[in-house]
Order: C-alpha cells, then structure tokens, then sequence
C-alpha cells in the first residue's frame, strides 16, 4: 500500500492530538438486526443506543414491503426531477401529508439534506436565520450554507431571542430554526413562545421532529402536536430513520412551499432518488405509528419512569422530558471510561463528547425504545450504581 502524500502528514498528528484528548472514534461492526439487544463486535448487549424508538428498523412488516417493492427493481437511477421519482415516492409524500395534516410534503436524501438544504433554499444574502445554539448539526450547517447572517441564541432563550428580532429590522427575510427534541439533551423546545414571536415579528418558523416523529402528539406528529401548534408552525421537517425504522427525511408544509423547495434545495435537485423501497418501507411504518399507539405511549410511560428511578439513584437526568436521557460527566477520557465499564456488564450506553456536544458537556447518551423491558432497565440502573456508588455519575448543573 502506498504511503500517505506528504500533503496529508498533518493528519497523523491531529489524529493523535484527539487520541490523547479522548476525542478518537471508531466504528463497532453490528452483526444481526438493530433491536433492544444486539450484537456488537460479536458480543451480545443491551442496546440503549439507538434512534429506532418504536421498535421498528427490525420489524419485518418493514422488509415485506420493501421486499415487494423490489420487483421493480433497487436503484432510482436518477435525480427525482429526471427520472428517479416513482410512483411509490408520490404515495408517500401523500401519505406523509395526511399524516402530518398539511397539504403537501417533500421526501429528502436524509434528514441532514432535509434540514440543509431547507434553509439554504429559504434564506439567502440580505436575510437573516436565528438559531438554537444546541440544535443539530445539519440545521447549523444549513445556516452557514444558506450564506445569511447568523444570529445563535443561548439553549431554548427565548428572551434572548426576542431582542434579537427587534434589532433585525433591516432584513428581507428572517427565519427561526429549532430542534423541536434535542437529540442530545433530550429536553423539548418552548415551541409554543417561537411561534409566538414568529408570527409577532413576521419570521418564517422551521423546527425539525426527527427525534419526536412518531413519538410525541396523539397521532405521533410530534411535539408540534403534543403542544398544540402545528398549525402555527409553516415548516416541519421529520426523519424516517429513526422512530419510523427506515431511511430518508421529508419536509411537509404548504403545496407553495414545497413546490418552492422541489425547484430550490440544493440536495434535492442533485441527489439520486433514494431506491423505492425505501419509501415502500416508509409506508408501512406510517401504517404502524396510525395503527399501533402503543409503541410510543409505552415508551414515554417507561422513559418518564427510567428518569424518575435515575433521580431516585443519586442521578441528574437535566432538563430531559423523553426518550433521550443524557448523564453529563464533563471530561470526554470519564465518558469514555464509564462507558467502557457499562460495556464490560453488558450495556451499550455510548459516549457522546464534542463536536457532538459543547466543551465540558460530554454524557452518556441512553436511548430508549420500546423494546426495552422492565428487567434491561433495572439492569442498567444497577449498573450504574456498580460504577462506584449511589450518584457517583454527577451531571453538571
């Protein structure tokens, strides 16, 4: 094998530099099918990792339907705006707009094209974007791409926000971007105070589900639904991946906006259709989530004990109010310790440190879904304790 150009020598150092930080990554190989246990590296876990809340990646009602779709065929072949737009990406966007109850809805790539190439699409130079200092990755680089001025509020200030908006009278447009779950703190958006003031100061409003979809509102809208202001909200973004266990984003709105965005965002118009039977896939899941309520109120009932018993144990769960309950422990090496300890009694917690999270706020993400029951739960609450002692993972305040 060649060796490396002496342009790229200076990635052996940086590479080090983050080994030594505790900032290294590695990928862990899966072998079977993403379930509340699992198989990682050839060792059997309790998975409190994943995004697939409802217990659907693994559902085989999913496969069947993507497995029929395959008789046409796996590849799109093109760009949806060529050749790659097939009859069953059409019948989810409409199922996707029925059940999200707005006139219209876009499939993407991936939520991170969903979220991207949204606001670059609706903002622009002479324009201005607000946005959450802890949203996600894709919505802040979806800011910087847009190549608007940038306005970052402290986390969920919406006082801050509202100064902000009455010092940007001079813009042709602006708009508010928000996760409407944080995918890392786990806690909701004040939702209900953004549409206020976007609708006061006349901004465009955008928040991203990916994390609710599926399992927050009476119909799993949301935490748009569950607040009562869908309605007020113009631009919704949703993932497949993750609660509906499949692949893909999708933005639903107005027919005008998505007609706006078929013919402006950037990764739609340049990427390759996602293969058909991933929207077969997609379809059933949304049959599942109308069907089958149970999943998500289940998981909320068990998510809301698992933060009670963890503040019973000497535990700081923050501000988190769902199926995402983070254990900051500061350092990035103490995340990376304890989560190598729990890996050793056989629970996947997995270490989250920056640029996933700020400086000084490295955690131990758990994930639940619904497929996890009463005994994996009290297993990992014994095992934290084993770690040292009642409370002896602290949260920074």
């Amino acid at each position: 094998m060649a060796n490396s150009p002496r342009s790229l020598a200076w990635i052996e150092k940086q590479s080090e530099d983050l080994r030594e930080s505790g900032l290294w990554r590695r990928r862990s190989v899966r072998s079977g099918p993403q379930t509340a246990e699992l198989a990682l590296d050839g060792r059997r876990l309790v998975n409190f990792s994943s995004n697939d809340y409802l217990g659907l990646a693994a559902d085989p009602r999913l496969a069947e339907a993507a497995r029929t779709a395959l008789a046409n065929g796996w590849g799109s072949g093109a760009s949806p705006l060529i050749s790659g737009y097939s009859h069953e990406h059409r019948d989810l966007e409409i199922q996707l707009a029925e059940f999200e109850g707005t006139e219209a809805a876009l499939l993407a790539p991936s939520g991170f094209a969903a979220n991207s190439g949204s606001i670059a699409a609706l903002a622009g130079p002479g324009d201005v974007v607000f946005t959450d200092r802890k949203n996600h990755a894709s919505l802040l680089d979806g800011c910087r791409l847009s190549r608007a001025d940038v306005r970052s509020y402290s986390h969920a200030d919406c006082q801050r926000l509202r100064r902000l908006l009455g010092r940007s009278t001079g813009y042709r447009r602006r708009l508010i971007v928000t996760d409407s779950l944080f995918s890392m703190d786990g806690d909701l958006a004040p939702l209900v105070e953004l549409a206020d003031l976007a609708e006061r100061h006349e901004a465009m409003l955008l928040i991203d589900e990916a994390h609710a979809t599926g399992v927050f509102g009476d119909h799993g809208r949301g935490v748009a639904e569950q607040l009562g202001v869908d309605d007020r909200i113009p631009i919704r973004i949703g993932t497949l991946s993750k609660a509906l266990g499949s692949v893909g984003g999708f933005i639903a709105g107005s027919r005008v906006l998505i007609e706006w965005l078929v013919n402006r965002a950037r990764p739609y118009l340049f990427s390759t259709a996602p293969p058909a039977a991933m929207a077969a896939a997609g379809r059933a899941a949304l049959e599942i989530v109308r069907d089958e309520p149970w999943r998500r109120q289940g998981l909320l009932q068990r998510a809301g004990q698992l933060r009670r018993q963890l503040n019973e144990h000497g535990w700081n769960v923050v501000n988190s109010a769902s199926q995402i309950i983070p254990l900051v422990v500061g350092e990035p090496g103490r995340a990376v310790a304890i989560s190598q300890s729990l890996l050793e009694r056989g629970y996947y917690v997995p270490a989250i440190r920056p640029p996933t999270v700020p400086d000084g706020e490295s955690c131990l993400r758990i994930s639940l879904t619904c497929g996890h029951s009463e005994e994996m739960v009290a297993g990992l609450i014994g095992a934290l304790d084993d770690l040292g002692g009642r409370g002896a993972v602290r949260v920074c305040p």
